[in-house]
């Protein structure tokens, strides 16, 4: 049973004695552990406190640790340092009586207590390296790597921690780093004279490859600077002018250019230098034996990869006879051209003179015709029809009437010259074969010709309406007028796209043509058949008004059997 009765003030003396013995050893401990006087350290247990002696902690290995340049320390469970070496004391700027026996996590900047806690973690159960920094006592923060693993003394664990300065390995880095760049530098400024060698070499490969070309053509070439001088004339160029090759008369271009192209060639090389465009000229240029001969001039600028232009290279060619064939045609044209103004105003004069002979015939032929009307009712009944004037008064009629057919066809030939450029429209062929077939209706009933449309795929038709129909009109009534007389009229109408244009065709199986001579088919007042009426004007008008159209008309045809004719119209008109 324990003694509870209260101490007397001497034990209580007695006790407050023993106390203050104990806590004087204890400052003692720690001012020998601080100052490292003794190989042994005092940590306080559950049971009171423990002595620990370090293990190997012999004079040698004590020297060897603080001989280190990296701080080491041993670290309690609670974070105490146990042990600490003058290096890392310097490397903190502390005494190392002070590290002794001080929480370490004390030295670690507040925002790494968590990173440092980590650390701790892993190094009490293995190994755990890290970098972070740590304050010196005038408040700097310095870099540091540190590596942590778990050690015995006297059976209980401690953590030993190695500390390394690393900014001195920083600035290492940084000094190689710029090393590294100044190395870089160095090898791209090497690879670059290297390129510039290699391309000064290939350049001078190319200028003699170039020359070896240029001497080889058979052309005047030529080379200049970014400015426009002349640099390099080929032999072409001395054989032409006469001039020494050693001299320096090649310079000047201006010399022996013709006077009149002089100012213009100029001009135009002047801009080409400035703007960096293409030189395309035409001069004249005098030879050797005097004679100036027209040259066609061109040249190109040749340029590096930024774009800039490092000189120009050219070439000279005789374009002489061209040219003189070129002012020959000119001439030419120009006779071709008042040529046609003359028979233009032939032509207007002829139009002129059928339109006045044609009207000023009807009044005689009318009067002609009235006087043989006037004339019939004054003979006797029995004298006009007796055999020997009937055929006489038939006759005279007949040829009133194909005098007066006759200034109606030159009066239609007439306006077809005058109307031939009449506005094109939309027209339905379907509708045009209809109207011409009403207008043909005594002609097929008294002949019975069938006649068959089949438009395909072209219903309609860009066309002038009025011509479309003249054509259809004569090209059906000439295939039913001439038909055999052993078989009926068939006239076959179809219209077709061929090789992007519109054909029209009407194909019989009449009488048929001899194609010997096709152009005289389609002349004025020729006909094929006299035992049909007709004036001979129609396939004419046809093909003047297909040809004014920018058309073409064709025909095939074989006695006996029929005729076909083809009617091409242009695409934009069709």
């Amino acid at each position: 049973m324990t003694d509870s009765r209260p101490l007397t003030a001497a034990e209580l003396a007695a006790e407050n004695a023993h106390l203050r013995q104990q806590l004087q050893e204890a400052e003692e401990l720690i001012t020998a552990i601080r100052t490292g006087t003794i190989d042994a350290l005092a940590v306080q247990a559950p049971g009171g406190p423990r002595i620990f002696t370090l293990e190997g902690a012999d004079q040698s290995y004590r020297t060897l640790i603080e001989q280190m340049n990296e701080g080491a320390l041993l670290l309690s469970q609670s974070g105490t340092v146990l042990y600490c070496n003058a290096c890392l004391a310097g490397l903190l700027a502390i005494p190392l009586e002070s590290m002794m026996g001080v929480a370490f996590h004390d030295f670690v900047p507040l925002d790494y207590h968590a990173y440092w806690q980590g650390l701790l973690t892993t190094g009490w159960s293995g190994k755990s390296k890290g970098e972070m920094p740590l304050i010196s006592t005038d408040g700097r923060m310095h870099p540091f790597a540190v590596a942590l693993n778990v050690l015995t003394f006297e059976h209980t664990p401690v953590l030993a921690v190695i500390v390394t300065d690393v900014s001195a390995q920083r600035e290492i880095s940084d000094i190689q780093a710029q090393v590294a760049e100044q190395n870089a530098l160095l090898e791209r400024q090497n690879e670059t004279l290297r390129s510039q060698a290699q391309a000064q070499r290939e350049a001078e490969q190319a200028a003699a490859e170039t020359t070896r070309i240029l001497e080889g053509i058979p052309h005047i070439a030529w080379t200049a600077n970014p400015e426009g001088h002349n640099t390099y004339l080929n032999r072409r160029w001395f054989d032409y002018t006469g001039e020494d090759a050693q001299s320096k008369a090649q310079h000047q271009f201006g010399a022996l250019i013709h006077p009149e192209d002089l100012p213009g060639a100029l001009q135009h090389w002047s801009q080409c230098i400035g703007s960096g465009q293409a030189l395309e000229i035409e001069c004249r240029i005098r030879n050797a034996a005097g004679e100036y001969r027209w040259m066609l001039g061109r040249a190109l600028p040749s340029r590096n990869e930024q774009g800039e232009i490092i000189q120009w290279i050219g070439a000279y060619t005789d374009i002489h006879e061209h040219k003189l064939a070129q002012q020959r045609v000119a001439e030419t044209q120009q006779q071709l051209r008042e040529n046609y103004e003359q028979l233009t105003r032939i032509n207007r004069d002829l139009d002129n003179f059928i339109y006045t002979a044609s009207h000023d015939l009807k009044a005689p032929i009318n009067n002609i015709e009235g006087l043989l009307q006037a004339l019939l009712p004054e003979l006797p009944a029995e004298l006009a029809a007796s055999p020997s004037v009937q055929p006489i008064l038939a006759m005279m009629q007949q040829s009133v009437d194909r005098f007066k057919r006759t200034i109606e066809h030159l009066t239609e030939v007439i306006k077809l010259q005058k109307e031939h450029e009449q506005p094109a429209a939309l027209v339905d062929m379907s509708v045009v074969i209809h109207e011409v077939s009403l207008d043909l209706a005594p002609l097929i009933q008294a002949t019975g010709a069938q006649l068959e449309v089949s438009l395909g795929t072209c219903p309609h038709i860009s066309f002038s309406e009025k011509n479309l129909r003249s054509i259809v009109y004569n090209l059906v009534s000439n295939a039913i007028k001439y038909h055999a007389p052993n078989r009926p009229p068939r006239v076959q109408v179809r219209c077709h796209h061929e090789d992007g244009i519109t054909v029209l065709e009407v194909q019989d199986n009449g009488l048929g043509l001899n194609l010997a001579n096709t152009q005289r088919l389609f002349s004025m007042f020729q006909r094929f058949h006299d035992h049909v009426e007709g004036s001979g004007i129609g396939l004419y008008m046809v093909k003047r008004i297909v040809e004014n159209a920018g058309g073409r008309i064709e025909v095939a045809s074989e006695i006996g059997v029929g005729s076909k004719f083809s009617v091409y119209f242009r695409r934009e008109n069709a």
